[in-house]
């Protein structure tokens, strides 16, 4: 029998099912109080649906549901881990630790700033915004939370630097794999995004600084020192809990893999905890998957320090199962490609070309539920333009990273809004306004390629060299 070559899809049946999925994901989170996972678990049907009726077999729908899943299985692994070390850093008194001096030392009027800073060289020397916001972004929320900042906007600090040392670390996964799927080199990729980067990080460093301001007369010192009270006497604290942290961010420095080195803290956290803290051993141990009742008499810091464990992180676990499958799924049937080709007409200049490929990543983010997803599929949908229009691959490499790692944390059911907020304590929504350095980084991306600023020609080419920048990606992930 002759096999039916299966059909794309059209606009109607993309934006009926993709509205479908979006009308359902955001009834069940904000109105029927519904896990959004199961949004994600019904998704997969309806896209299936389409793609059964497009031609596709079944068989083949699942397996590429499959190995999209297979393609982010490194990231469960490290959320994982992570969830790990928060239990036993809490138990074992090291995030206490850093609260406690954090207070002493840091003054409301610069809080916002140092966190920025403090939270973007932490992801810059490991090239990780989980493993950043896992530690000093949890240590950062309690310390904001005692001088009496609202957390979401101490949130939207910690993330503003997690991912912009993230998407400037050479060490990052996300940059590995933007550059490598644009047919980029690493060093080239960072390069390509400096200016802007750096433009943007100033102007957001200066508006957390004018903001800071606020709060910097509205400090309570009584409370301050009530929470620093309650913190010794729950915790032994001492300058040796510092120890654990140097040891697994020089570690992550030296680019050692971050899943075991993650998991080798949470060892240390235990031994903190015996050591230090003179908990049991199987007490102290049983943290690494579930958080023991804290109770320090202080609200808010029983809500940062009762939290951790593998345990707490299984939600977010199945969302990023679900998410990256769906992201297969929508790959496999050719749904964002038909989004891509809505607009290709249109694009013929850098500055919509800057805005298409951001708005692509974006829209990647939001139905594929994943960075990894956006990451992967933006360079594919958004290469020929490049190349048809003459602007090198490095433009889109920055473009797909700004557009996909710099939005990733906004979305509630992506797997970097899922864990972000579970991880801060603060809902994705209530704390996306305040991610300035996104939204400055994005709007002057768009605004200097539509002035020719910033981009980098090449002599255009007729077809495509998709197949030519697959070799370099899958060369150089083998190298990595």
């Amino acid at each position: 029998m002759k096999q039916v070559q299966p059909k794309r899809p059209s606009l109607a049946q993309v934006f009926l099912a993709l509205g479908l999925f979006l009308l359902m994901a955001f009834s069940f989170t904000a109105k029927l109080d519904l896990p959004i996972q199961l949004a994600l678990y019904i998704g997969w049907f309806i896209i299936m649906a389409l793609g059964i009726w497009l031609g596709h077999s079944y068989k083949s729908l699942e397996e590429s549901a499959l190995h999209g899943i297979a393609n982010g299985l490194g990231a469960v692994l490290i959320l994982l881990a992570v969830g790990a070390l928060v239990g036993t850093w809490i138990i074992g008194g090291i995030v206490p630790t850093i609260i406690f001096y954090g207070l002493e030392s840091i003054h409301p009027s610069i809080f916002l700033l140092a966190t920025m800073i403090i939270c973007s060289l932490t992801s810059l020397a490991t090239g990780t915004s989980w493993g950043s916001a896992g530690t000093a972004g949890i240590a950062m929320m309690g310390i904001g939370q005692g001088l009496g900042v609202p957390a979401p906007i101490t949130a939207g600090a910690v993330l503003s630097g997690c991912y912009f040392g993230d998407k400037m670390s050479p060490l990052s996964d996300s940059v590995i794999l933007a550059s490598s799927m644009s047919g980029v080199e690493v060093v080239e990729h960072i390069r390509g995004m400096l200016p802007i980067a750096s433009i943007s990080y100033v102007i957001t460093g200066i508006m957390f600084t004018a903001f800071g301001l606020h709060y910097s007369g509205q400090m309570n010192t009584e409370h301050v020192q009530a929470v620093m009270d309650a913190m010794q006497q729950q915790f032994h604290i001492t300058p040796w809990s510092f120890i654990p942290v140097i040891a697994v961010l020089g570690l992550l420095a030296l680019r050692m893999p971050a899943f075991p080195v993650i998991s080798f803290g949470a060892v240390l956290g235990v031994l903190w905890a015996v050591l230090f803290q003179h908990t049991e051993f199987l007490t102290a141990f049983r943290a690494a998957w579930q958080p023991l009742p804290i109770d320090t008499g202080v609200k808010f810091i029983d809500a940062i320090l009762n939290r951790g464990g593998m345990y707490s992180m299984l939600g977010s676990v199945a969302v990023i199962v679900f998410g990256l499958g769906f992201g297969g799924l929508l790959e496999k049937v050719g749904v964002l490609d038909t989004i891509a080709g809505l607009f290709e007409h249109k694009v013929q200049s850098s500055g919509s070309l800057a805005t298409s490929t951001i708005g692509t990543a974006f829209l990647a983010n939001v139905f594929g539920s994943a960075m990894y997803v956006s990451l992967i599929l933006t360079p594919k949908i958004c290469a020929k333009n490049y190349d048809r229009l003459g602007y090198q691959r490095k433009n889109l490499s920055r473009n797909a990273e700004f557009g996909g790692t710099l939005t990733s944390g906004m979305v509630p059911w992506s797997d970097n809004g899922i864990y972000m907020a579970s991880i801060l304590g603060v809902a994705t929504l209530a704390y996306a306004p305040y991610m300035w350095l996104s939204f400055v980084c994005i709007i002057i991306t768009i605004i200097t390629s539509y002035f020719g600023f910033f981009v980098d020609k090449v002599k255009p080419k007729t077809e495509t060299t998709d197949a030519a920048a697959e070799d370099f990606s899958s060369g150089e992930q083998q190298t990595a």
